[in-house]
């Protein structure tokens, strides 16, 4: 059975394209992935709902779908076969401009620019934090040089005493339409007026400070909340913090990329924390304690007598707080602290070391050398 795109979006077939942004935003919002996490359900609710506005929300595969169907528009959204798309619609395109107002990260602008201020670009940067910040979380900040709104002119990118003018071209939309009859019916083109550059407005006395941009580059230092339990590799997206868009356009996004440094003594497994005690032979063989500095502080390890090498001890919860999809610690459930047992054998024993490790190894029955020197020059001589 065929599903009613307009009824997915809980709107009429006369429904604007803003109605239907509204609409779609609001939806998108509730069945989102990050706020149903491990619901396949409302995946695949999203993943229609996605479906369904990447179709009507342009105008050419409206008209078709309005007239024929989803036979209409059977060859997936806006024609690139379906594929590539995990939405299942022709592209991100008016996804993101849906949320952000345009400008898609991924290549964007599918229909034209749209009327008034454009969306500022996205930004990228690296954050270096240290091993501890990565597990407990912290705030750091950033520097980038971006643009940012210009003071002297209030962002309009007109001079002192002036202002800006309706674009006469396209009357303010940012747009031209043209309208054509083809075999599918009715076909309405729309195309960025090449006048105002899409933006709706003219300035005929640009301001000499930003040249009529509303916007001018300087350096800004951001701060940025790191959650505890990122991993480096990972990418924090901070809203509206990117450059600042044309003439009062809103700030893109600034992507920060995460790197983690290491730690002396512990290393990261998925969200487990690693690291190595050494002990001696005789430490092994008796028994001892050990003063563990973990990163929540000093913990009293046990080590029971004829402990082997690679046991393995575990201090539950001592871990890395466990991230959910959205970039938060999922109510601070972490990972474990495991410590692994190295028994090390000296290389060096002075005469008397020698002479108790001979005599215990006679009670044991053991058999050892006792031409030490002999059998390191005999492997010697065999790789010389």
């Amino acid at each position: 059975m065929a599903t009613d795109f307009y009824k997915l979006l809980g709107v009429s077939q006369s429904a604007s394209q803003e109605e239907l942004k509204r609409a779609y935003r609001k939806r998108a919002r509730e069945l989102h992935p990050d706020a149903n996490p491990n619901n396949p359900e409302a995946e695949e609710q999203f993943k229609e709902l996605s479906r369904a506005y990447e179709v009507l929300s342009d105008q050419n595969t409206r008209a078709r779908y309005d007239q024929f169907g989803e036979a209409g528009i059977s060859g997936g959204g806006r024609g690139n076969g379906g594929g590539g798309d995990p939405f299942g619609g022709g592209g991100f395109g008016s996804i993101f401009d849906a949320f952000f107002g345009g400008d898609s990260p991924f290549g964007g602008g599918g229909r034209g620019q749209q009327a008034g201020p454009q969306r500022g670009p996205d930004l990228e940067t690296q954050l270096r934090i240290e091993f501890a910040q990565a597990v407990f979380g912290c705030t750091s900040s950033v520097t980038i040089r971006t643009a940012v709104r210009c003071d002297d002119c209030s962002a309009t990118g007109a001079a002192a005493g002036t202002s800006v003018t309706t674009c006469s071209d396209c009357g303010g939309t940012g747009q031209i339409r043209r309208t054509r009859q083809s075999i599918l019916g009715q076909m309405v083109t729309a195309s960025p007026c090449g006048k105002c550059r899409g933006a709706g407005q003219r300035i005929e006395t640009p301001c000499a400070t930003c040249h009529g941009e509303g916007r001018v580059t300087r350096e800004q230092t951001h701060s940025v909340e790191i959650p505890a339990g990122i991993a480096s590799g990972q990418t924090m997206r901070v809203t509206n913090r990117g450059g600042v868009g044309p003439r009062g356009g809103e700030a893109g996004d600034l992507y920060v990329h995460i790197e983690v440094g290491d730690h002396e003594m512990y290393r990261r497994e998925d969200d487990d924390l690693i690291t190595e005690v050494k002990v001696s032979i005789s430490q092994a063989a008796l028994g001892a304690e050990f003063v563990l500095a973990t990163l929540d502080g000093d913990e009293t390890l046990v080590v029971p007598a004829g402990v082997q090498h690679g046991n393995e001890f575990v201090l539950k919860g001592r871990g890395v707080p466990t991230l959910n999809q959205g970039g938060r610690a999922r109510n601070q459930v972490r990972g474990d602290l495991r410590v692994q047992i190295a028994i090390f054998v000296p290389k060096k024993l002075n005469a008397r070391e020698r002479e108790l490790l001979e005599e215990l190894a006679k009670l044991r029955g053991e058999s050892f050398s006792a031409q030490e020197s002999r059998v390191k020059s005999k492997i010697k001589s065999a790789f010389s």
